[in-house]
């Protein structure tokens, strides 16, 4: 089966657009009506006009366009698609460490579940966290979750002392250091570019700290011709398309014989899985309406932060 044309002619059946996260297999990036990272895919889905949407990334993705766009149809390829951040942080006991602190503002990372959004009072990406903390007086209490080190990266930033959640991306948190400093000796003149879920001891070797979206765009303005790039492979896809003259080398993790770091859960979708999710319109994102409604405030808030 030709995939990528059965695909197209169900998309346009249905009035459906399919949108893939940078970290999404290079198939799956190439067939995709928009690509991007958290905050781009949560503007594009409160836009548009389809019938039904395709998220081709984690399940919390879908369930951020659902809570968006809660009168259309949502899909996702796999829904056992997680994130090992997300689940890193369970609502009931984000709820029970909340509670301790009631006198601060909580921020979550968007790297999260509905149910914790509905804890929330604004969410973050990489993208717009600095921004939206910087928005806050320097004396706010604060509380930020779930990832402890970007966290730690925007308490750095801004001079803050926000309490962290002890979460963290499995990806993020596997990269190797040593093999990041071998990488840096073999290739002198490239530039080391890291995302903030990243361990502090590998953002204090980068060149160039970023969300995804950041990171492509960074890299295509830099005189430099050679990159070092740690983050999810997956946006060395997109690198190479956009700037074919460079040369990336994606980090590799701390085990395994794979030059590259990707995150399981994302490449869970497939483009055979795509198809019938198109085909039958399922499996299907329902998120709870009261959750939703709480967590939908923070997210449109965070939107409107962003402007």
């Amino acid at each position: 089966m030709n995939y990528v044309e059965e695909i197209k002619k169900l998309k346009s059946e249905k009035n459906a657009v399919i949108m893939a996260h940078y970290y999404q297999s290079a198939d799956i990036q190439d067939i995709a009506d928009y690509i991007g990272d958290s905050l781009a895919l949560a503007q594009w889905a409160a836009k548009t006009d389809a019938d039904i949407i395709v998220m081709c990334g984690v399940h919390f993705m879908g369930e951020t366009a659902k809570i968006l766009s809660p009168n259309k149809k949502v899909l996702v390829p796999d829904m056992n698609a997680g994130c090992s951040l997300a689940d890193s942080c369970p609502a009931e006991e984000f709820a029970e460490f909340v509670s301790k602190y009631p006198d601060h503002t909580v921020i979550s990372y968007v790297n999260t579940t509905a149910a914790v959004k509905a804890h929330t009072d604004v969410v973050v990406t990489s993208t717009n966290a600095k921004k939206i903390v910087d928005s806050f007086p320097m004396d706010a209490k604060i509380i930020f979750g779930p990832d402890k080190n970007l966290g730690g990266y925007i308490n750095a930033v801004t001079g803050r002392n926000m309490i962290l959640w002890n979460g963290c991306c499995h990806v993020h948190s596997q990269f190797s250091i040593e093999k990041l400093k071998e990488l840096k000796a073999q290739y002198p003149e490239a530039e080391v570019l890291a995302h903030p879920e990243c361990k502090k001891e590998l953002l204090d070797l980068a060149d160039f700290i970023g969300s995804t979206a950041a990171l492509l765009s960074y890299s295509g303005k830099s005189d430099k011709k050679e990159f070092i790039v740690a983050t999810e492979s997956g946006i060395l896809h997109q690198m190479k398309k956009d700037y074919p003259e460079k040369t990336f080398i994606p980090v590799p993790p701390e085990t395994g014989n794979c030059a590259c770091n990707e995150c399981n859960y994302m490449r869970m979708n497939t483009m055979e899985k795509l198809y019938n999710c198109l085909k039958n319109e399922t499996p299907e994102i329902i998120v709870d309406k009261e959750i939703a409604e709480k967590a939908v405030k923070p997210i449109i808030k965070m939107l409107e932060m962003s402007k």
